[in-house]
């Protein structure tokens, strides 16, 4: 049995027509306003000039600007998760799929997209915490439940032992945030960041295995 992706994940189907390619422009152009100014520095008007439309045409899309926000980092979710949670569909050993797994992760969250968003978001959250909800909805909630369920999979399959598979995600993907995360969020330097990456994916697997791993597992 594999474990498909919620709906949420998945990407949007394509449209051919006109709005839905005027509507990605906006989305290109408000990203280069975002990662430069921020939320709070960001413009309508200077998102407008950037995607190359009238403020009437973009308004015509989003009513302000923090639905503007909201639908962009939907549609980065719904752009790069799919992509770090198909492994969990291939049926692979245990510790196989969750070392392509955490690999993926370790990616996604390094990506300067991702640290844009992760500044930005706690930096507006205590004003506008429905940017925040948008995140965790279409980000996170959706990576630990299907996680999760595999996990799940993998309890009833006798090759892990779980008693609550989503605190195991939540502390999974934790694991993948090791040293990386902060420092890449905080501009720090790394001294030789893909040994880095690679003991922090290796670690988080070996961690994993050892506090929920049978003999199956291997």
């Amino acid at each position: 049995m594999s474990v498909s992706l919620p709906p949420s994940a998945m990407p949007p189907s394509q449209c051919s027509g006109e709005s839905e390619a005027k509507r990605q422009q906006i989305l290109d152009g408000a990203l280069v306003i975002f990662a430069a100014h921020g939320f709070e520095g960001a413009s309508m008007s200077a998102i407008a000039r950037e995607s190359g439309v009238s403020k009437g045409t973009l308004y015509n899309y989003f009513t302000n600007k923090a639905d503007l926000f909201a639908a962009f980092v939907e549609h980065n979710c719904r752009e790069k998760l799919p992509l770090a949670l198909a492994p969990i569909q291939l049926n692979e050993p245990v510790k196989e799929t969750l070392t392509v797994v955490a690999r993926a992760m370790v990616h996604l969250i390094t990506l300067p997209e991702s640290i844009m968003l992760y500044r930005i978001i706690v930096s507006e959250a205590p004003h506008f915490p429905h940017l925040a909800t948008s995140f965790w909805q279409h980000g996170p909630k959706i990576a630990i439940e299907t996680l999760a369920g595999w996990i799940q999979q993998q309890v009833e399959n006798g090759t892990l032992a779980v008693e609550d598979p989503t605190f195991a995600a939540e502390q999974f993907f934790t694991l993948c945030q090791t040293r990386l995360a902060h420092r890449k969020r905080f501009n720090m330097p790394f001294e030789n960041e893909p040994a880095d990456k690679e003991k922090v994916i290796h670690a988080a697997v070996h961690m994993f295995l050892a506090t929920y791993g049978t003999n199956k597992s291997h």
